[in-house]
């Protein structure tokens, strides 16, 4: 049973609870693959903007549309060698925007609909299951003393000391995931 005195300050009684847990709590930082929306917005706007301005797309239909809820960019465009050239446009824009070019998910082959070529990109965005998997298995086989658990689209890393933290995010920069990486919550 907690007992407070009367005569001492009830928020000098928290305080003294609450320091022992605050020295209990590890160093951790959350690893995630996230695009902001707003940036992404504004790279397909530009892209947009210049492919309607440029002089060997004088006259041809072209079509960039962003569907902001399902993180998916629809291009059609009248043959094969303006849709690597829409890519190309796209790629180099988000990088102006800040959004990573790995972010972009360009496997899905282009078809042929009619006299338009058509391709539908997925922008990644979240860490999906394997990919989490992937990471967990890298921090592990990387021998530094920290733990990574999951947590939905997440992957949160705590350590005894935050040179460690440090250490895997070193590390995590040469995996190759093919998924653009951010940490954030850093916490000491």
């Amino acid at each position: 049973m907690l007992f407070i005195s009367t005569s001492i300050p009830l928020f000098i009684c928290l305080y003294k609870l609450y320091l022992p847990l605050k020295f209990l709590a590890m160093p951790s930082f959350d690893i995630v693959s996230k695009v902001d929306l707003q940036q992404l917005d504004n790279a397909i706007n530009t892209v947009k903007k210049e492919i309607t301005t440029r002089f060997d797309f004088k006259g041809s239909p072209v079509s960039i549309e962003l569907n902001k809820k399902d993180f998916l960019v629809t291009i059609e465009v009248e043959s094969d060698m303006k849709m690597k050239q829409v890519m190309d446009v796209i790629i180099s824009r988000s990088m102006k925007q800040g959004v990573d070019p790995m972010a972009f998910d360009f496997s899905k082959e282009a078809h042929q609909s009619g006299k338009v070529w058509k391709k539908e990109v997925l922008v990644r965005n979240g860490l999906k299951q394997e990919d989490a998997k992937k990471i967990v298995k890298n921090i592990k086989d990387s021998g530094l003393k920290v733990q990574a658990s999951i947590m939905d689209d997440l992957v949160r890393v705590t350590g005894k000391k935050i040179d460690d933290l440090q250490s895997v995010i070193q590390t995590s920069k040469n995996w190759n995931l093919g998924i653009p990486l951010q940490y954030e919550n850093m916490r000491g």
